[in-house]
């Protein structure tokens, strides 16, 4: 029978604190990128031009129909053949991460907009308002309102989605994992550990979401 031995695995915490910090970086930092991108793609796909739309569409398709880990080794390993340089792993995780979570706002900012009926634009038109000042004084407004769940799950998927620079050596929470269990040879505890680590991080938000969206329900 297996003997549960956490005393080694807790003389690495650092190690441990260190992933975290880390993995909130990327988390945080990714997400406030891709809420720019994904803006930018939302709003290029309601143009009227329909280069701009297409464009639009296939960056989302590329990044939401391909795994977030073929497009990691891809941008750390591939893209720098192409390009003649080398890029950093960091650069590579931050890059990777934003335009992936990018694609997935995009479409939620997208269809959030579009969930909001077209007499609150007609309404806008009739008081002279422009386009732009429609989007942010009444459009924009209500649609963040119904937004507002699927992007919190999709951020929450954004963290776990971290775990995945490993692979490129990126020294995040299962990066550290990896390197305490080459040091103590307990997998068990150490994995265990950054489970709970997750765990303790992540069901806050999902219970958020949940409670929100149950809210905006019954509000609406």
């Amino acid at each position: 029978m297996y003997h549960w031995d956490f005393q080694v695995v807790v003389q690495s915490w650092d190690l441990f604190l260190i992933g975290l910090w880390l993995t909130l970086l990327y988390t945080v930092g990714s997400i406030v990128l891709g809420v720019v991108i994904g803006l930018l793609v939302c709003f290029a796909r309601l143009s009227d031009f329909a280069v701009v739309r297409i464009a639009a569409r296939s960056y989302q398709e590329i990044f939401r129909c391909t795994p977030l880990l073929v497009q990691i080794l891809w941008f750390y390993y591939a893209l720098p053949l192409l390009i003649g340089v080398s890029i950093d792993n960091s650069v590579a995780a931050i890059l990777t991460l934003s335009l992936y979570v990018g694609a997935f706002y995009a479409e939620i900012f997208r269809g959030g907009i579009a969930s909001i009926e077209r007499g609150q634009h007609e309404a806008a038109a009739a008081l002279g308002m422009s386009g732009g000042q429609a989007m942010r004084r009444i459009i924009l407004p209500q649609a963040a309102k119904r937004m507002l769940p699927a992007f919190i799950n999709q951020s929450v998927i954004q963290f776990k989605n971290t775990s995945l620079i490993s692979v490129i050596s990126v020294g995040e929470l299962a990066y550290m994992a990896a390197v305490v269990n080459g040091e103590t040879y307990r997998p068990l505890e150490a994995y265990t550990v950054v489970a709970v680590l997750y765990f303790l991080l992540l069901f806050p938000l999902t219970q958020m979401a949940d409670r929100l969206e149950r809210h905006l329900r019954v509000s609406d």
